[in-house]
Formats: C-alpha cells, sequence, structure tokens
C-alpha cells in the first residue's frame, strides 16, 4: 500500500456560524422615526415579548459569544438572549447603528421629500447623511468587524445584536449583491439571520427568520 492511500482524509473545518439578529420592537421603529444613535431608545412590551421568544428559541442552541450595538434596544435584546445562555454581553462599537447626522430623530416622511432621499432608498452606494455617515462608510465598517469577529471564532457560532440597516447591508455583501440592491433584502423587528463561513466563502442560510415572534397585539375596539 502506497503512503498515500495509508494517509487519512483530510477533515474540512467546521464554518463559523454568525446569528444576526435585529433588536426588538421600540416604539420608535413604530412611529417610523430614524433613532439612529438617539440614547433612550429602550424596547416596548412587543419588543421584549420579541426577544424573549428569540431566546427561548435559542435555548438549546450552543452559543459561544455574544456580541451587541451598544445602544440601548440592542443591549437590551442582548442581555434577554444572554440569560438562556449564561454568555456575557460584549459591546463593540463597531456594531453600532448607521450614524444619520443631522436626519436623527426625525420622520421618515418628511425626510422623504428631501431630495437625497431618494438617491440613499435607490443608489446608496454614492450616498451619506449630513453630518453622518455614507452609507458605504457604514457597510464597510460593519462587515469589517464582522469578519474580525469571525476571525477569532474558528469554528465557534457567535451571535451579533444590530441593527437593520447594517445586517442588509453584510447580507449583500456576503451575496455579492450590489449595494444599490440593498434595500430589497428585509429585517424585520427580532428576527434571525444566519451566515456559514466556510473555508469556500461565506454561505448565507436564511435571513429575516420571524417564526418565533409573537403576533402583534390586537388593537382594542371601540
Amino acid at each position: 500500500m502506497s503512503e498515500d492511500t495509508e494517509k487519512e482524509p483530510k477533515q474540512e473545518k467546521k464554518p463559523t456560524t454568525v446569528l444576526f439578529i435585529r433588536h426588538g420592537e421600540n416604539e420608535w421603529t413604530k412611529s417610523n422615526k430614524l433613532a439612529g444613535r438617539t440614547p433612550g431608545v429602550y424596547l416596548n412590551e412587543q419588543g421584549r415579548k420579541q426577544a424573549e421568544a428569540l431566546g427561548e428559541r435559542l435555548a438549546k442552541e450552543k452559543i459561544d459569544a455574544l456580541y451587541t450595538s451598544p445602544l440601548e434596544r440592542t443591549v437590551e435584546t442582548a442581555r434577554i438572549i444572554a440569560a438562556h445562555h449564561n454568555l456575557e454581553v460584549k459591546q463593540h462599537s463597531g456594531l453600532l447603528e448607521v450614524d444619520y447626522g443631522e436626519w436623527t430623530g426625525e420622520e421618515i416622511k418628511k425626510l422623504s421629500q428631501e431630495k437625497s432621499w431618494s438617491q440613499i432608498q435607490f443608489y446608496p452606494s454614492g450616498a451619506g447623511f449630513p453630518g453622518g455617515e455614507t452609507m458605504y462608510e457604514m457597510q464597510a465598517r460593519f462587515v469589517k468587524e464582522v469578519n474580525a469577529l469571525v476571525a477569532q471564532h474558528p469554528e465557534q457560532k457567535i451571535a451579533i445584536v444590530g441593527h437593520a440597516d447594517l445586517i442588509k447591508a453584510a447580507i449583500a455583501h456576503y451575496l455579492g449583491v450590489h449595494f444599490d440592491l440593498f434595500q430589497r433584502i428585509v429585517i424585520s423587528t427580532a428576527s434571525l439571520t444566519t451566515v456559514n463561513f466556510t473555508f469556500m466563502g461565506p454561505r448565507v442560510v436564511c435571513v429575516n427568520d420571524t417564526n418565533h415572534n409573537p403576533p402583534p397585539p390586537q388593537e382594542e375596539k371601540e
């Protein structure tokens, strides 16, 4: 028997799995305002229920590390999930929401009248926010942070709690989709998006899974 045939077959490395989680619902997501980096935005009752439902869903999975944007709505979501795993919640500034600059706190209805609004919606690769980040800077920042975390956790599973536009931008990048099309991706509150990082590159497993979310509260009839 030759030396080659006696060698054991190479074992492929397990992928690093990233669970991208958007924070739960809050009053700003309901009011259609750009919260951005506004301090003091916490989950509402429905948002806490969403985070708890997702925490219960993930309770049986082995998660090796949990990272979050430092904003209150993401930290709160992360802590609810972490309680099911006895994990430390690690806050990273590279996971922060988009810096909307002068648009922070404004109503989307009002902003939609701005000339630059349509550019941000349809041609984000060349757009930016007055006094804030460009969309490309946001994508580059977030993807760089995610890639660094993946490198720190070979063959492990990590969770990243963040914001809709950042997760959408990352998924567009890992799918090789032009950034101008990233608004076609939907990332709902408390949704789960899974990407496996393999030796062959990223593999998007699922996007915007909300099967765990409780139904929205029924409005009281007069």
